[in-house]
């Protein structure tokens, strides 16, 4: 059975289930750099939370946690990984094939230049070409890209954007092998009907309400803040509509934050004042709507109690969204800005969702107006149908094949 080494930072949920199939088929060993504070709890400063994931994520599968002498150990920057013995630990275990997730940090270059021309180089990563760079800088990133893809041998792209950039920094097509971005699609999918009904009556939402889903980090980098103010001016719009007609039975229309970040103050202010000013004026409910970071077992059923989910992030760095991934296998329409890495190719315009500008406040309300227009179960269903092909199984299907 041929040897595959990994050499990854620490335990990601979206990858640990990839490592337990790969296992099946292959004598698999998977170094972890940041060593053993990289499975502890950690305090995320950009949430404000300490947590860890209530998911399991070191079973299943051949580890090592490896020594890590960083003065500052962690992923957030490149010289955060320091092993020592890596190269000794990597040579112990003999491996076919080295696949590398990254190659910011110090001991992961370091891995992909020791052992180029004696064992395969693979390489995994979603870095895009999505965010604006000045000419200058963007030539001296040219070079050095060409210089760090030069030390592999093929390399596995999660979706169109992030083929292009590695095509962009000099790997052929013939060294590049797709093996989509995924979720455990089944897990979101598993019907929690009766948990996300709960849900929404407790935050006041009726059946027959619509309601639009932001899940994630509340900070500049995701853009919350163009979406509430593309929702506040959306419920003007339709309490003058309102005020037209004869009847006042339509749906009401509620917005969901979950999360916490920099900018979760800011936002609950701007949301309180424009409910305040609709409750005093114009006798509406409540319909801006908040709630704290919720852990992997509990997200499949903010997913399910939404019916539209939108992504307005404006980078740097949106390389992918997994949480779009996340809201198609739990069915549900899909907002994204063209500045999220996976919108190209999962999000289908009039068949599951759409896509707007980013930072185009204009563009936003009229994507949501548009989209509440229509038929909204048969986006959910569409969503379901595209994701599919986005697994776990494709992904390990790719990689076996290469050796």
């Amino acid at each position: 059975m041929k040897k595959l080494a990994i050499i990854i930072s620490h335990p990601i949920q979206y990858y640990v289930p990839i490592f337990r199939l790969l296992a099946k088929q292959c004598e698999l060993k998977v170094f972890y750099t940041w060593g053993r504070s990289g499975i502890a709890v950690k305090y995320d400063p950009d949430f404000g939370k300490t947590f860890e994931w209530d998911v399991p994520l070191l079973d299943g599968y051949n580890y090592e946690l490896l020594e890590n002498t960083a003065k500052d150990p962690g992923s957030h920057h490149g010289k955060g990984i320091i092993n020592p013995n890596i190269l000794t630990r990597i040579e112990d275990f003999s491996p076919n094939v080295i696949l590398v997730y990254g190659y910011i940090y110090q001991s992961h270059f370091k891995v992909m230049r020791y052992f180029k021309g004696k064992i395969p180089i693979w390489f995994r990563g979603d870095s895009t070409l999505l965010d604006h760079q000045s000419a200058f800088k963007s030539i001296l990133k040219k070079i050095y890209l060409k210089w760090v893809y030069s030390f592999v041998d093929k390399a596995f792209y999660v979706g169109t954007n992030n083929k292009t950039y590695f095509k962009a920094y000099g790997l052929k097509e013939s060294q590049l092998f797709f093996a989509p971005h995924a979720i455990d699609n089944e897990r979101f999918a598993e019907n929690r009907k009766e948990e996300a009904e709960a849900l929404r009556s407790r935050l006041g939402i009726n059946k027959k309400d619509l309601l639009i889903l932001f899940a994630g980090k509340l900070e500049q980098k995701k853009n919350p803040t163009l979406l509430l103010d593309a929702f506040i001016k959306l419920n003007q719009l339709k309490t003058k509509n309102d005020q037209r007609s004869t009847t006042n039975d339509q749906a009401t229309i509620h917005l969901l934050f979950v999360g916490n970040g920099i900018l979760e103050t800011e936002l609950k202010q701007k949301a309180s004042n424009e409910q305040q000013l609709t409750r005093e004026k114009k006798g509406k409910t409540k319909n801006i709507h908040f709630m704290d970071f919720q852990n992997q077992s509990q997200m499949p059923v903010i997913y399910q109690a939404c019916n539209i989910f939108c992504l307005p992030s404006q980078g740097p760095a949106e390389t992918w969204g997994l949480a779009i991934n996340e809201a198609m296998a739990a069915g549900k329409a899909i907002i994204a800005s063209n500045k999220v890495g996976c919108a190209i190719d999962l999000v289908k315009e009039d068949l599951n969702g759409k896509i707007f500008n980013t930072g185009d406040l204009t563009n936003l309300l009229q994507t949501l107006t548009d989209i509440l227009s229509e038929d909204i179960n048969i986006l959910e269903i569409e969503s379901r149908k595209i994701i599919s092909a986005w697994n776990f199984d494709k992904q390990v299907k790719t990689i076996i094949n290469e050796f």
